[in-house]
């Protein structure tokens, strides 16, 4: 009898062994798993960056490229080996007479010679003055008065400072503007006698005649305007010697 209990009590110990580690394998377990590593990865440093291609050097555009056109300007007097022709120096001195440039004026005038200045179409050696270059410059601003001849029709003196002179019997008109342009051809024709070919024979000179028909059309045609300019040949040069005006006269 005593050895069936101490059997019982053996298999109960043994059961009861049993059970106690049971109960302790998974705290043993969960010992054994090791703890989440909480220790942050190391930052990566980035990759360095590859610099870009330098952009190509744009290369300056050249002065000449970039700046205007120069506009053309007054030729001025013409270059050794480069003479005008008639029309040429006609276009240069009308350009000239329109701005009352005298510098430019005096650069085309015949340097012995001198300018000689004709109210009509009639040239009066004795009587039209003449002017050299040097005068030429300064006469805008001569306050003398000329006697420039004879008013046609009244037969009163023409005395005149040069400038009056000039608004009257020089550039009265827009010749530079709105005329007809001629080379060695009358085309105003008035009861003036016109006397150009005798004093400025055509085998050493041309003329340039500007010609404006009318100003005022209920005149009729009877303020018609003509500067006729005269150039000396010289070679293939022209040279200013005359400045001959007409209009229309009684």
């Amino acid at each position: 009898m005593y050895k069936a209990r101490s059997i019982g009590f053996t298999a109960l110990m043994v059961v009861m062994l049993f059970l106690a580690a049971c109960s302790s394998a998974p705290d043993t377990a969960q010992e054994a798993t090791p703890a989440p590593d909480h220790t942050e990865a190391p930052t990566q440093e980035p990759a360095p960056a590859v610099p870009s291609p330098a952009p190509a050097a744009t290369v300056a555009p050249s002065p000449e490229a970039t700046e205007p056109t120069p506009v053309a300007e007054d030729p001025g007097p013409p270059e050794e080996g480069t003479p005008p022709t008639a029309l040429e120096a006609a276009t240069t001195v009308m350009r000239a007479l329109k701005d009352g440039n005298m510098e430019t004026l005096a650069a085309w005038v015949h340097r012995d010679r001198g300018v000689r200045f004709s109210p009509y179409a009639y040239v009066d050696v004795d009587k039209d003055i003449v002017f050299s270059q040097d005068e030429l410059k300064a006469a805008m601003q001569d306050p003398v008065k000329r006697e420039w001849r004879e008013f046609a029709g009244t037969g009163e003196l023409i005395k005149l400072t040069f400038a009056d002179y000039y608004k009257r019997f020089v550039y009265d008109a827009d010749f530079s503007g709105k005329s007809e342009v001629a080379l060695n051809q009358g085309l105003g024709q008035g009861t003036t006698l016109n006397n150009l070919n005798e004093v400025y024979p055509k085998e050493t000179h041309d003329f340039v005649e500007y010609h404006i028909a009318g100003i005022d059309p209920s005149l009729e045609g009877m303020d018609w305007r003509s500067l006729r300019l005269v150039f000396e040949k010289n070679g293939q040069d022209h040279i200013l010697v005359g400045i001959i005006h007409d209009q229309w006269t009684p």
